[in-house]
């Protein structure tokens, strides 16, 4: 059975999620250096089929672009250009590192876990799945 692969992008970090093969649950997968997460997507369908990424797409609230939209945007078209097959779909990403820290915060992690940006990239890609599965019912 097909995964859904979430992608919360930033320049420097990409928290990646992924679902159960049922789609039912999403779960953090790693946080990769964002110039290596082309080949680690490349090794993870080779293990695990993907049937769609989501990626979370900043916008402010008033839904203008942000200064990252513009990062994500090219991202899209470099994982359109190697996952040619692959539908990509964006999905809002407003909030979801402040609901990362609360989740964080409220599942007892350690200040010294939170303080790993890496961790919330990784919720952040999790929040943004859960969100994307929870609009499809």
């Amino acid at each position: 059975m097909s995964r859904i692969v979430a992608i919360d992008y930033g320049t420097k970090r990409v928290g990646l999620a992924t679902t159960d093969p049922l789609k039912i649950i999403a779960t953090a997968l790693d946080t990769i250096h964002s110039k290596d997460v082309i080949q680690f997507l490349k090794d993870y369908h080779t293990q695990e089929t993907i049937e769609k990424f989501v990626i979370g797409m900043p916008k402010k609230l008033d839904g203008t672009d942000t200064n990252a939209t513009q990062h994500v945007k090219i991202f899209i078209n470099l994982l359109k250009k190697n996952f040619p097959n692959h539908e990509v779909i964006t999905h809002d990403e407003r909030f979801t590192s402040k609901m990362a820290l609360d989740a964080m915060i409220q599942g007892g992690t350690s200040k010294k876990y939170r303080k790993e940006k890496g961790n919330i990239d990784k919720v952040s890609a999790v929040i943004i799945l859960q969100s994307y599965l929870e609009s499809l019912v």
